[in-house]
């Protein structure tokens, strides 16, 4: 399969949307495209809309107001002005913004679904978002102020003002009205919208499905990280391998246990230090011993929450919807978030995890009554040196600030609407909170990392070989890069930054896959 990266352009309309090419046009820009079916489609759509305001026949959004104002009639005459007003009334978004590759995700959802032609809009406002994507104009997007249901309102509205001239964008890293950076980019704005383009624009779950799909991408890496940074640290500690024989997890069966297990087998595989430890414990504590259920379990959760995603990239989330093969107009439910409330709560839950379960790895490290030999705090002069002392506060620190955000958003509720809106998902607030997990679980493990090739070091037999095997070793190596050894205490800032950088920046992963073909 072709990786994210390596992708150039994306056609949207003529296929499902894949996870890679969703991250291809959100992280690394992708130039996108619309496929000629698709401007087929809307135009098929958009006819059967104004077939339907000029009948006045009852459809809501089209001849209605808008939730609770259903009830309300609205003429031909001002059913424009409603949807305009739908986007200037709803931009009530607050808070820090989004990220650029988060909104850039929103919008190419919000294309990818208005080019399935159930929605009504006018082929032109998927022409404007497309080249605002491929000529970097992105609205500036307040995070908070989405219930996920009816959709996401409020951030869809912020980069629905766009099109209309308001509201702010980044163009080219550099904040502008919306006005002058869609002048700056040579983007022609509307005037206003026209029936049903108002919920068109803001009905979806666009804002809380580029979150997950950005998230569940990111955890596929986290999952692999954490496999191969917790084998340094098993290694470290001198781990027994028997914990990890393949007859133990055939017999239970679960396959993220399986693959967890495999991955350490072919990770430790000709490792000195291995080699030379086994039968020196009946058995581990959990934490080294336990790492394929643990593992394992978080990686079928991501699993199903990437099968969800899949799903939602796809998905048509606007109410109503317009079937143009028997003019029917049907008011459902599809803007609703359970999916992915349900999902990020989920994947929050199972990454806080990974990052609990590596933090208590790094403590044995630097607890000399737990490391199987090691010096405290992994010093050379204890005492006068601190060592790793407060690399495991904060890692403890990050650890349980991902059981504060694991709490699931979406069991909560708040009626809206005059109570026509009576049961809300928080998918929003779901996305949100597992993002931020994701950020610390990924800071959790890097600590880890610097943590095992201190201890590595203070565990090797000489100078020439340190005892991990080839994979293990191009790791070390790496990490040894950008940070030395910690022979007495220095501005441990510095090393933390680096190591921060490099968790990050994927390099790690594609070092390893040079040694264990296809990990993952």
């Amino acid at each position: 399969m072709e990786k994210s990266y390596e992708i150039k352009e994306v056609v949207i309309g003529d296929h499902d949307l894949t996870l890679e090419e969703f991250i291809a046009v959100a992280r690394y820009h992708a130039e996108t495209k619309i496929a000629a079916q698709a401007v087929d489609r809307m135009r098929q759509s958009r006819q059967l809309v104004e077939q339907i305001a000029e009948r006045n026949d009852v459809a809501y959004g089209i001849t209605t107001g808008f939730g609770e104002l259903s009830k309300v009639s609205v003429d031909k005459q001002m059913s424009d002005k409603l949807s305009t007003n739908l986007v200037l009334s709803h931009s009530v978004a607050t808070g820090e913004s989004y990220s650029e590759e988060q909104v850039r995700g929103m919008m190419l959802l919000l294309c990818n679904s208005l080019s399935k032609g159930y929605s009504g809009c006018r082929v032109k406002l998927v022409e404007i978002l497309i080249d605002m994507l491929n000529r970097d104009v992105i609205p500036v997007v307040p995070q908070k102020g989405s219930l996920g249901a009816s959709g996401d309102l409020a951030p869809l509205s912020h980069i629905a003002l766009l099109l209309l001239g308001k509201g702010k964008a980044s163009y080219h890293g550099e904040i502008l009205e919306g006005k002058e950076a869609m002048q700056a980019a040579g983007i022609e704005t509307v005037d206003t919208l026209v029936n049903k383009e108002g919920l068109a624009l803001t009905n979806g779950t666009h804002a809380m499905t580029s979150l997950a799909a950005l998230n569940v991408y990111d955890a596929e890496e986290l999952i692999s990280l954490a496999d191969l940074i917790a084998s340094i640290s098993f290694t470290a500690l001198t781990g027994q391998k028997a914990a990890f024989d393949q007859r133990i997890h055939q017999l239970r069966g679960q396959k993220g246990q399986i693959h967890t297990a495999e991955n350490f087998l072919r990770l430790t595989k000709d490792s000195e230090i291995c080699d030379a430890s086994q039968g020196l414990r009946v058995q581990d504590a959990y934490t080294l011993r336990c790492i394929p259920q643990v593992h394992g379990a978080c990686r079928d959760a991501i699993d199903y929450v990437r099968e969800k995603v899949d799903i939602e990239l796809n998905a048509v989330t606007d109410n109503p919807l317009l079937f143009t093969e028997d003019g029917s107009v049907i008011s459902g439910g599809n803007f609703h978030g359970e999916p992915m409330a349900l999902a990020m709560d989920f994947l929050g839950i199972a990454l806080s995890e990974i990052a609990s379960i590596s933090e208590r790895r790094l403590e044995r490290m630097v607890n000399a009554s737990l490391s199987n030999g090691l010096n405290p705090f992994l010093c050379t002069d204890p005492g006068i040196n601190s060592g790793f002392m407060i690399v495991q506060y904060s890692a403890a620190s990050m650890a349980s600030e991902n059981k504060v955000l694991a709490h699931p958003a979406c069991v909560d509720n708040i009626p809206s609407s005059a109570s026509q809106e009576d049961f809300v998902s928080m998918g929003t607030t779901a996305a949100r909170k597992c993002s931020t997990i994701i950020q610390n679980v990924f800071s959790v493990l890097g600590f880890e990392l610097f943590t095992a090739c201190q201890a590595v070091d203070l565990r090797k037999k000489d100078e020439k070989n340190n005892g991990l095997s080839p994979a293990q070793n191009a790791v070390y190596e790496r990490v040894r890069e950008e940070i030395g050894f910690i022979e007495e205490d220095r501005e441990m800032r510095i090393e933390i930054e680096k190591m921060e950088r490099l968790i990050r920046n994927r390099e790690v992963l594609q070092i390893v896959r040079r040694f264990v073909s296809d990990y993952r």
